[in-house]
């Protein structure tokens, strides 16, 4: 098995997470207003990205973007990866490519804990892409643990690239945002970002 593999309710299922599905986890998070570099960018790329229409064209054309803004904002004291491999336990299904993680470690040439913040990008609906994600996070855990460098709560976010929903996981209860947030609400996406790194969400 891969992260792939794991569904929503397969994960929970697999390791026995408590969930709450209707959580409020951004509504009161301040929006961080974006560069206007980004907001060139995304005016360029985005229309671009939805009319290729794969989950490639929004993950190189607007999530990367995104994040390499995200780094910006916290002058480069955090790393993030791109199609990485991050098998952390073969037994258990912890296997796989990661579409975009975030490290709170500044070293940007091999990944180091703690990881915080993972994404995952759906051609259709962030929603399909949380399955994936949860197992991720589960890694993201583990991998912390283990080289002594734990969190309280790990994240991740489901997207489309135009379309973003956020999850938070608390040793082994999930939290799933209620709200979805468009493409048009970049500085709210941010601010959720920038509250998940700085763990206040």
């Amino acid at each position: 098995m891969a992260y792939s593999n794991f569904t929503l309710e397969t994960v929970r299922k697999v390791f026995q997470l408590e969930a709450d599905e209707a959580a409020d986890l951004s509504s009161g998070i301040e929006p961080v207003p974006p560069s206007e570099y980004l907001i060139t960018t995304l005016a360029r790329k985005v229309p671009l990205a939805l009319a290729i229409g794969t989950e490639k064209a929004s993950s190189e054309l607007i999530v990367a973007d995104i994040l390499v803004e995200l780094r910006e904002k916290f002058e480069h004291r955090i790393s993030f990866f791109s199609g990485i491999d991050f098998s952390v336990d073969a037994e258990s299904g912890l296997t796989g490519v990661c579409d975009f993680l975030v490290s709170l470690s500044p070293t940007q040439f091999h990944l180091e804990a703690p990881i915080i913040v993972l994404v995952e990008a759906k051609k259709d609906n962030p929603v399909l892409g949380f399955g994936q994600c949860v197992a991720e996070m589960l890694a993201a855990q583990r991998f912390n643990a283990e080289r002594g460098n734990d969190l309280p709560c790990i994240y991740g976010a489901g997207t489309t690239g135009t379309m973003w929903q956020f999850l938070k996981l608390e040793a082994q209860r999930l939290y799933i945002d209620s709200a979805i947030y468009s493409i048009g609400q970049c500085d709210k996406i941010l601010g959720i970002l920038a509250s998940m790194i700085e763990q206040k969400v």
